[in-house]
């Protein structure tokens, strides 16, 4: 479904050789970037020390950069004797970016600024999932951030359901994207939208989301289940994303639970996602004669304790719970983050009915963390982790494309 993100490696590294001068150069100012934006304010002479590059160079690169608006000065340290030194952080105007998850039935759009800061976000339902149709609305929503916000747009990130480019799940059922299949998808939406995109698997997504702006801020290494429609499992290990060989690793949606079990659109039986995913509680409510099933309207239902929803949570914690088991027992992550398309007090109750988890190697009696926890950015992780691919491509050192 198109070109991948290349995600850095979490810390800075600064390299000096390479036969290309200009990309040497593009890495120099994604260096001050990074640093400006890990350190906030900082002069020109500590920017050399932490860089390793000369003083001529900084101040090349940070005019530069001040002239682009990505970098503002912000006053001067007093400091000893002598002029004091001016000061420069990241411009959180300078640019922005826009964030867009693109589900089975909604689509969610956020805008970051410069420095992460989430500018706008909203949600909208959405019938016709075609390539076509999405391809419009993305075009609409990027014209509507640019009509909104004065700062250039840096670039936009969407993400979509996974896996891709697999024969047998990819477009297949309703928790996927039908007709998307075979599609170069980060191409087709650059061309609708006139600017450049990058795609991305949602639950890869939702953990860069939880990761820069939620639960995992301070955990280097976690994973986390995602409830979009269906269930997916994003992975950050040492503070960066661990994408598989072919962006496929944590496809736990269609790993078979119940042997024999309920038919999967896949073609096998039993998948977790037939058993623990958004889509089968709305199945099941619509069973029941329950229709509406907005956020706000599963926030209800279980506020009333509604027993089809109840009944849902029992089965989902049922399967779950042997899930987080194993993936603890092949990852050995920090912990597990559940986070998605519930309301916080349904996940709450998820966690809560798994009680005493599966004993693993995360049965550790002193832990800093509980084995799994609740996300902090909810319906938004997604659509946040999309908006911050641009500021990964924008402002992290690329050391694979210094040489040729």
């Amino acid at each position: 479904m198109g070109e991948q993100p290349t995600y850095p490696q979490s810390g800075t590294q600064l390299i000096t050789l390479g036969k290309n001068p200009e990309r040497i150069r593009d890495h120099n100012r994604r260096v001050v970037l990074d640093i400006v934006r890990q350190h906030g304010s900082l002069g020109r002479m500590q920017l050399a020390r932490l860089t390793h590059l000369t003083a001529q160079a900084i101040a090349n690169i940070v005019d530069e950069l001040v002239c682009e608006n990505l970098l503002m000065e912000t006053g001067r340290l007093k400091s000893g004797r002598g002029q004091p030194p001016k000061q420069f952080a990241v411009n959180p105007d300078g640019a922005v970016t826009v964030g867009v998850e693109m589900a089975s039935d909604h689509m969610v759009t956020t805008v970051l600024d410069l420095t992460g800061q989430p500018r706008s976000r909203y949600i909208k339902p959405v019938q016709d999932t075609s390539p076509a149709a999405l391809s419009d609305l993305l075009r609409i929503e990027v014209d509507t951030v640019k009509a909104e916000f004065s700062a250039p747009l840096l670039g936009v990130g969407v993400v979509m359901p996974g896996p891709f480019d697999i024969e047998g799940m990819t477009s297949v059922g309703p928790t996927t994207l039908p007709g998307w299949s075979g599609v170069d998808a980060a191409a087709l939406l650059s061309e609708a939208c006139g600017e450049p995109v990058t795609v991305e698997n949602d639950a890869n997504a939702a953990a860069v989301g939880e990761r820069l702006f939620g639960a995992g801020h301070a955990i280097s290494s976690f994973a986390m289940i995602y409830f979009g429609a269906g269930v997916g499992l994003g992975l950050i290990q040492d503070g960066v994303p661990f994408r598989g060989a072919f962006g496929n690793a944590g496809e736990i949606g269609h790993i078979v639970v119940a042997p024999n079990g309920r038919a999967c659109p896949c073609g096998q039986a039993g998948c977790l996602e037939r058993y623990a995913s958004l889509h089968v509680l709305r199945e099941k409510l619509a069973l029941a004669g329950v229709t509406t099933t907005d956020f706000d309207d599963l926030q209800t239902l279980y506020d009333n304790y509604h027993p089809v929803l109840i009944s849902w949570i029992d089965e989902a914690a049922l399967y779950l719970a042997p899930m987080i088991a194993m993936i603890e027992n092949i990852l050995d992550p920090e912990t597990v983050i559940l986070s998605g398309m519930l309301p916080d007090a349904l996940i709450d109750g998820l966690i809560a009915r798994m009680g005493q988890l599966p004993i693993s190697v995360a049965s550790r009696r002193s832990r800093a963390l509980p084995r799994v926890v609740r996300g902090a950015t909810g319906q938004y992780t997604a659509a946040l982790g999309a908006a911050a691919l641009p500021l990964f491509e924008a402002m992290t050192p690329k050391l694979d494309t210094l040489t040729d």
